[in-house]
């Protein structure tokens, strides 16, 4: 299982997740190109190690353990997939 980034994240980008993840799978990362393009931060499911420190870091409380992703942002799973699928 891995971690979701939902709705809270748009528009707001706070990289607290990404200083925070040990095997670096939040993206993009402000030093990649496509980061001004994307609304939100993604975190690769293949990646995710189930770490639980992005959650802790995060400061609009947007990142949530797959199986607990609130119903109204259920689609953010995919969207993260979808993300990492055109990379």
């Amino acid at each position: 299982m891995a971690y979701v980034i939902a709705q809270p994240c748009v528009g707001t980008k706070d990289n607290s997740c990404t200083e925070v993840c040990p095997v670096d799978c939040i993206h993009p990362t402000p030093d990649e190109p496509d980061y001004d393009t994307v609304e939100q931060l993604y975190i690769d499911p293949e990646e995710c190690i189930d770490c639980d420190a992005c959650v802790e870091a995060c400061p609009v409380d947007a990142v949530f353990a797959e199986d607990q992703l609130p119903e109204e942002w259920a689609g953010f799973a995919d969207k993260g997939v979808d993300f990492f699928a055109k990379r």
